[in-house]
């Protein structure tokens, strides 16, 4: 039963820094990146779809993508959509497809996206707390139980596991932060 408690948060706290780490991917640096865009709500066929559903996005260039819609009749709502997702960009539609110029971030945009960055660590560092407090619970409940095998060293070892699990989980969380923050102040 310790086992599975033990598993149970290492797999939150693991899904909890891969969503951070496809979050990252999202924020804008200096260099083009087809994650910038992928999963970026579009309306098409009278829904939300993600772009990267409609569209092919490839980099042509270091400061450049191209996004070419797999129907061409949606390359006009497709651009509207870009440039109103609140992310600074300005597409130009070309024959059949969009590019997208990227230029440089303004100090304040970089500022912007540091802060970015930092809110979603923190609130990343707070599911993984979370996942913690819950382990925790837990274990509390199964040293209450008085018909489980669990004795309180058992449980204190567990609790000492789980912190180990929570401060390990920070410190990547930290680190992918600070390279981020590092990519994105660097442009």
């Amino acid at each position: 039963m310790s086992d599975a408690i033990t598993k149970a948060m290492q797999a939150n706290m693991a899904k909890s820094i891969e969503y951070f780490q496809k979050e990252l991917r999202g924020i804008r640096t200096g260099r083009a990146s087809t994650a910038l865009l992928e999963f970026l709500k579009v309306e098409a066929y009278g829904g939300m779809v993600d772009l990267r559903d409609v569209a092919a996005i490839s980099v042509p260039e270091a400061t450049q993508l191209l996004v070419k819609p797999f129907d061409p009749t949606l390359k006009n709502g497709l651009a509207k959509s870009i440039e109103g997702a609140d992310l600074g960009l300005n597409p130009q539609v070309e024959g059949e497809s969009i590019r997208i110029h990227l230029p440089p971030p303004s100090a304040d945009r970089r500022k912007q996206l540091v802060n970015q960055v930092g809110k979603l660590a923190e609130e990343t560092r707070i599911a993984v707390r979370n996942d913690r407090r819950d382990a925790m619970k837990q274990i509390d409940a199964l040293i209450k139980d008085k018909g489980n095998s669990l004795s309180e060293d058992q449980g204190k070892d567990l609790k000492s596991e789980a912190d180990n699990l929570t401060k390990s989980s920070i410190a990547t969380i930290d680190t992918l932060a600070k390279n981020k923050t590092a990519e994105v102040e660097s442009i």
